[in-house]
């Protein structure tokens, strides 16, 4: 009832009511996308959802028109070449996310969720697979994002995936206070810019890694 019903409710009110209140703001950024860079305001990319199906997620472009398309940040030879100014900025603050409350509006997405995966991520799929994380819908924010983000390996993230997912299917109370447990957290996540590491998945465990041979 709840991750079919509610949430799903929850979702269509939120992303409606952010579409119209940011739609100014919204175009501000993109001309500023297109004075940076000339090009498309939107990237479109070729995403997961649930059942393991594709859609297109939306994001403001944040990279130049050269940068190699469909590869992930962390698999780019020196990612911080390929950003725009706009871009460095709307990413520390994940505004080059905004576009997605369309995607959440269209019920490709959940405003909660597990980060949508790129289609050629096979690891983080099948990782996923073992905690039935690729069963529910794929979200703007979620528990992994609010718990390391990018600086987290791909198998701590779909274990942080599959402990939302497991809350989730409790339904109810337990699904509604780590929903909103997850969005608030997001809140105090994106002003502390958390986990933002361009090319640096697993860069936590690096981290720690360096720490110790010290």
């Amino acid at each position: 009832m709840y991750e079919k019903v509610i949430k799903r409710l929850i979702d269509l009110i939120l992303s409606g009511i952010g579409a119209i209140v940011l739609a100014i703001p919204m175009a501000i950024i993109a001309l500023l996308i297109k004075i940076d860079d000339p090009g498309p305001v939107l990237f479109k990319q070729k995403r997961i959802k649930k059942g393991k199906k594709t859609f297109s997620l939306l994001k403001y472009r944040s990279m130049k028109m050269s940068t190699p398309h469909d590869m992930p940040t962390h698999l780019l030879s020196n990612p911080e070449q390929y950003i725009t100014k706009t871009g460095g900025f709307l990413r520390k603050y994940s505004l080059d996310e905004l576009p997605q409350i369309y995607n959440i509006f269209l019920g490709h997405m959940s405003i909660i969720g597990p980060r949508p995966a790129l289609w050629n991520q096979d690891d983080l799929i099948a990782e996923r697979d073992k905690y039935g994380a690729n069963d529910v819908k794929p979200g703007l924010t979620g528990w992994a994002q609010i718990n390391g983000r990018d600086a987290i390996e791909i198998e701590d993230k779909a274990k942080l995936d599959g402990l939302y997912t497991s809350k989730l299917k409790k339904g109810g109370l337990t699904a509604l206070g780590f929903d909103m447990k997850c969005f608030f957290g997001t809140i105090t996540s994106v002003l502390k810019h958390d986990g933002v590491v361009e090319g640096g998945t697993g860069e936590m465990k690096k981290n720690e890694e360096k720490v110790s041979a010290k």
